[in-house]
């Protein structure tokens, strides 16, 4: 079979992989992308509606943001507003109301602190008392028909763009990077075996035949640790599956409420959203359940999280450490029952009282094949688990890896504005810098 020559391999068409190929295509030189996908669609898994939040992370609900880390994701998160204004049909990002809410009067001093904190950077964010709260989300403040009686307090705003359908807007990223003079490859059902190093380029075999690339970038979630270990990096890693679950109540929140996080938690505190798919409901979630597998629902994939685990006494080791805390084992045990049918509705009610205080057992409905998969990284070295971004980017090979995006897909096109300054650097192509920060940065550019 004939080689297929590209200037850029991208494997993985979910919304990171997309990203990459719509910058390629619109604001660099490059001649030709080939982007190849395991499944049938663009953006199956993790990025698919139904395996995520669905939110659009600008670093004023996530309280578990630094101010600096919130600044910057808010500067990405912006990207994805202007690239919406770009297309002629935007059926992808979306304006719901948004808050923390603040149970309890040390929560509350926590989140007056925080909202001061942040007030010049994010000043359509508004501090609102329990009366004001009621009037945007009612179902928060009652419980048996009275006023809930826990002091409650919340930051937020009405008119900001709040959830984003990633599977949409991949498909709306490469049906904009078509109308380009760049020539793009989609490849679908097309699964990578194997990535071999020559001198010239890479050879990339797949289900469908060999790709050849001067440049790969894997975007892959789980899997690009494997495909890394292949030509002999990342070997110092390990990877931790951790796999989100949702519940339903019929719809009942108009807006996304987010609650504080604790800080001594390295997982997602519980938030109620609306969903983008299942229109007449509320979803609440996520709860947090490590799996020995590296994708959800496809089946399989239980040997390939046994070779990217690479148990041993240093894996081990910050397996212990994190089951000596209490906090988090506690966390772990109750979220693994979160997952057991004869108990789960019963528990999470509890947790979930604390966003809807009236909700009851029998209203939640287990949200059944919603959730996706999120790749934890372990650093053997300092043998720590790694939250948040993971890439492997060598300094001597043409090659890039991406296994987890953070915060979610927000920061899609952040980074594949970051991966494409190093595409064209080490290829000596030309990037347009200063149109990427004039249609998708409002003309500041982002902090090196």
């Amino acid at each position: 079979m004939k080689i297929r020559s590209y200037d850029v391999v991208i494997v993985g068409g979910g919304i990171s992989g997309c990203a990459l190929t719509y910058m390629l295509s619109r604001y660099t030189d490059v001649k030709s992308v080939a982007m190849l996908e395991k499944y049938g669609s663009l953006a199956p898994l993790n990025s698919s509606a139904r395996a995520n939040s669905q939110t659009l992370h600008c670093g004023d609900i996530e309280t578990n943001y630094t101010l600096a880390k919130a600044k910057l994701v808010k500067q990405q998160a912006n990207m994805i507003v202007h690239f919406a204004k770009q297309v002629e049909k935007n059926d992808f990002l979306y304006k719901f109301p948004k808050m923390i809410m603040a149970v309890g009067d040390e929560e509350c001093e926590r989140l007056e602190k925080r909202h001061i904190e942040f007030a010049n950077d994010f000043p359509y964010m508004e501090l609102w008392d329990a009366d004001k709260i009621a009037e945007i989300e009612p179902a928060v403040t009652m419980k048996d028909g009275k006023r809930r009686p826990e002091k409650i307090l919340a930051s937020g705003c009405t008119d900001e763009y709040s959830a984003v359908n990633y599977g949409n807007m991949s498909k709306a990223l490469i049906s904009e990077a078509r109308k380009s003079n760049t020539d793009i490859q989609v490849s679908l059902s097309t699964e990578v075996e194997k990535i071999r190093k020559y001198e010239d380029g890479y050879e990339v075999n797949t289900s469908q035949g060999t790709f050849y690339a001067k440049f790969v970038v894997v975007s892959a979630g789980a899997h690009s640790l494997l495909l890394a270990n292949q030509v002999g990096h990342g070997l110092d890693m390990s990877i931790l599956p951790m796999a989100g679950s949702f519940y339903y109540v019929p719809k009942i929140l108009n807006g996304k409420v987010y609650t504080m996080q604790n800080d001594k938690l390295p997982f997602a505190a519980l938030h109620g959203d609306p969903d983008l798919v299942e229109l007449s409901k509320t979803r609440l979630g996520p709860t947090a359940l490590v799996l020995p597998k590296l994708e959800r629902y496809t089946g399989g994939t239980y040997l390939d999280f046994w070779k990217s685990l690479k148990l041993d006494r240093k894996v081990i080791r910050v397996f212990w450490d994190l089951m000596k805390d209490s906090t988090i084992r506690n966390y772990i045990l109750r979220n693994f029952m979160f997952e057991v049918p004869w108990v789960r509705k019963r528990l999470f009610a509890k947790d979930a009282q604390k966003i809807i205080p009236d909700i009851k057992p029998q209203d939640l409905e287990y949200a059944k094949e919603i959730g996706g998969l999120r790749p934890q990284v372990i650093d053997k070295t300092t043998m720590q688990l790694k939250l948040g971004e993971a890439s492997i980017v060598p300094e001597n090979d043409n090659l890039i890896f991406n296994m987890t995006p953070s915060p979610g897909a927000t920061t899609c096109l952040g980074n594949a504005y970051r991966d494409a300054k190093i595409i064209c650097e080490r290829l000596s192509i030309d990037i347009h810098q200063q149109k990427i920060v004039d249609e998708l940065l409002g003309g500041v550019d982002i902090p090196k």
